[in-house]
């Protein structure tokens, strides 16, 4: 009972996470364009696409019906968005845009292997 409440609490918190941050793509995509690989086209376009990604997986996390769903995708756009996080870790230019030291751009790689087990947490049906 208690696994079951703190996994919905953090269905909760993590749809709302992605729907912020998705959002934050079109507030501010400077942000997101500072840590886009140089060997990527369209950066803008791959900014907004991932935006809307985030937002709607987001939203697909507060439905029963789209959860697993939502959450396999996010698993997916997780993997997909890794190499803008190991470009941030190369990339000093990146780290000077963002404000952070290459030893914070480490820090923030196994947070992505964490948010891809809670997502696969999530698609399951317990």
């Amino acid at each position: 009972m208690l696994i079951r409440h703190f996994k919905l609490l953090t269905i909760y918190f993590m749809s709302m996470a992605y729907i912020y941050v998705g959002l934050r793509h079109f507030i501010d995509p400077d942000f997101f364009l500072a840590i886009m690989p140089n060997y990527l086209t369209f950066h803008l376009e791959l900014v907004y696409l991932s935006g809307i990604a985030e937002v709607s997986l987001g939203l697909m996390l507060l439905s029963k019906k789209t959860r697993i769903a939502g959450a396999i995708g996010l698993i997916i756009l997780l993997i997909l968005v890794f190499p803008a996080n190991i470009h941030l870790v190369q990339s000093e230019l990146s780290q000077s845009l963002l404000g952070v030291t290459k030893s914070q751009s480490i820090y923030r790689l196994p947070f992505q292997g964490l948010l891809i087990s809670i997502s696969y947490w999530h698609s399951k049906n317990n």
